[in-house]
């Protein structure tokens, strides 16, 4: 975007010359050029202040502590423009529900490290009964723990919060500007719990705050038990505003049109899971990539 601004600036100090050129009526003077001038330059700081946005989350996406899977992700994932999309802004508190092992974390607890607050949401394996999830909710804790301090000059002002998936507790009440989601909430369908995740997310956030919600997309409308991972666009919408939260917009950043979503093990047929029934072309869904994916913005009102 800098190495635009430039050429924008110099169209601006152009602009009443080419006007006069084409036009024969002499260049704006007096208080209508000094009205211009402070229009222009309120355009150029509004670009640099975008710009210098933009880049703090590039810096946070190129950094030298992601592995090389990691980035390799990018491509279906699209940290920069997801983020951007979301309006996240380097000194909020943004709360990350369920992140796994840190693909996002490694982004967003870098970006918000000097003037912000990373707050990872995990479950709380104390509250699930054995073998109700307990032993894979305590590896996914102990692996982002080692995230954390593996780098800690990311990662040592980052929060952990841990909750009940049946009775969610984010953090106080009214104190988070931003809450996002990757792929969870055909879990939450799943498992009955998903209109409580979504009360607690409202609950969490100050009035005006921005809810993020990235999802594997059905082609319509499926089934509360369904097992393919996908959920209907409408579906989710549905249960955020249900919530209170009021659907601000839909992007098409993580679309993916070579998905045709009837894969024989849903959507982990597809990568990063590749989970190929014997028999399958497995070069077929490695073609494929990953999901189709919606991508929404919620807000708070208020």
């Amino acid at each position: 975007m800098n190495d635009r601004l430039p050429l924008t600036l110099l169209s601006y100090a152009l602009a009443p010359f080419l006007l006069l050129a084409c036009t024969g009526e002499p260049a704006a003077s007096g208080a209508d050029a000094g009205s211009a001038s402070r229009a222009d330059t309120a355009t150029a700081t509004d670009a640099r202040a975008a710009s210098d946005d933009h880049a703090g989350l590039q810096a946070a996406v190129a950094g030298a502590w992601r592995s090389p899977e990691d980035i390799a992700r990018d491509t279906y994932r699209h940290p920069l423009e997801t983020l951007a999309f979301f309006g996240l802004q380097p000194d909020q508190t943004v709360i990350e529900i369920t992140p796994g092992a840190g693909w996002y974390a490694q982004i967003l607890a870098p970006y918000l490290h000097e003037d912000g607050n990373y707050v990872a949401a995990v479950v709380d394996p104390a509250v699930l009964p054995e073998g109700g999830g307990r032993d894979y909710q305590q590896r996914a804790k102990d692996q982002l723990e080692a995230t954390f301090a593996a780098a800690p000059a990311q990662f040592d002002r980052a929060n952990m919060v841990a909750y009940d998936p049946s009775a969610p507790v984010l953090g106080s009440p009214g104190t988070a500007d931003v809450v996002l989601t990757f792929r969870n909430v055909h879990n939450w369908r799943k498992s009955g719990q998903a209109p409580g995740m979504f009360e607690g997310f409202y609950t969490v956030l100050k009035p005006g705050g921005t809810l993020g919600v990235v999802e594997h997309r059905a082609a319509a409308d499926v089934a509360d038990d369904d097992g393919s991972g996908y959920v209907g666009q409408a579906q989710v919408i549905a249960l955020a505003e249900a919530a209170g939260f009021t659907f601000e917009e839909a992007s098409e950043i993580n679309a993916n049109p070579r998905d045709t979503r009837d894969h024989p093990n849903g959507v982990w047929t597809l990568p990063p899971s590749n989970s190929v029934s014997e028999g399958d072309d497995g070069a077929k869904y490695q073609a494929i990539g990953e999901s189709d994916r919606m991508t929404l913005r919620f807000r708070k009102p208020g």
